[in-house]
């Protein structure tokens, strides 16, 4: 198979579970689609203007997750780990049907989301892909929290760190290639939250579908989950699969080296929306060579999927 030509899934798989703001139960179905259609995903409880596209300028929400609405006010949110498992197996096009406003939030990583589809498959088309190249440096900040991203040689490089007053949370740097760099620590990595503000999220109206089931919860020097934590930075490798799929919203995958000190998706979407202000921030390239030595998808899942 080529790496260098556009991707789909060979066949339908399905998911069911628990949203995790809403508490609702969803179920959604990832399609195969042809060459040039794009991630889009499809409200089918909606019968009318019922899709929405995965695109930064149709970010309504980056309180806690990621939310996408159309221009009809039908949106789709918490899409970010189902973004982020399309990236790196470099699915290109996909209709993804779902029955509810919210993505199913599963084990609360992207681990179910790359299982499945890798047991599906990957289908192949002769149309080549394209890729952003990020042309100039590019910042945006708020305070102390900040996000960089400039350009690279056809690699995603990202350097995360998270600052928390919390000592099991504490300081955490990680980086990874992002097409080099074997990412299992990042899929498998779950959402988290401290004790103390699960009353104050659900206030505002969120976490109704939380559980230690699909959260990684910290209570004082203490991780409340069985089993406790799945790798030892899991708490800044999930903020890199925010990261991931959040850049997918640009639409292609990306080429450039990003830095990021306490971000999440605000930040990601205010670059992002920065970034795509000037045409001559970046450029959109179709890559015809065969022989480019890279591979512009996870190389770990090649062995997957060839």
């Amino acid at each position: 198979m080529s790496y260098l030509t556009q991707k789909t899934i060979k066949k339908t798989v399905s998911f069911s579970g628990v949203a995790l703001h809403s508490g609702i139960n969803v179920n959604l179905e990832i399609n195969p689609a042809s060459p040039n259609y794009g991630i889009v995903f499809k409200r089918v409880d909606i019968k009318e203007n019922n899709l929405v596209y995965p695109n930064f300028a149709n970010v309504t929400s980056t309180s806690l997750n990621t939310t996408i609405e159309n221009e009809f006010g039908i949106r789709v949110s918490t899409i970010e780990h189902l973004m982020g498992a399309l990236f790196c197996l470099g699915i290109d096009n996909a209709l993804i049907e779902i029955d509810n406003e919210e993505v199913p939030i599963l084990d609360g990583s992207a681990k179910i989301f790359i299982d499945k589809i890798i047991s599906a498959g990957i289908e192949t088309s002769e149309y080549p892909i394209k890729i952003i190249k990020i042309n100039k440096e590019i910042n945006y900040s708020e305070s102390d929290r900040y996000i960089n991203i400039k350009p690279s040689t056809l690699s995603l490089d990202i350097d995360f760190e998270i600052k928390y007053k919390n000592s099991v949370i504490g300081n955490q740097r990680n980086k990874f290639k992002i097409y080099e760099d074997d990412l299992t620590d990042v899929y498998n990595s779950r959402t988290f939250c401290l004790y103390e503000d699960i009353e104050m999220i659900k206030k505002n109206g969120l976490a109704k579908g939380g559980s230690l089931e699909n959260a990684v919860v910290v209570k004082n020097k203490e991780v409340l989950n069985p089993g406790g934590l799945r790798n030892e930075k899991e708490f800044v490798n999930h903020k890199i699969l925010d990261c991931i799929g959040d850049l997918y919203t640009a639409g292609y995958r990306i080429v450039a080296s990003i830095n990021c000190s306490q971000g999440g998706h605000y930040l990601t979407n205010q670059l992002l929306r920065k970034v795509f202000s000037n045409k001559e921030n970046f450029s959109i390239l179709e890559i015809k060579e065969k022989n480019l030595p890279h591979s512009l998808i996870n190389k770990r899942f090649l062995r997957s999927i060839a």
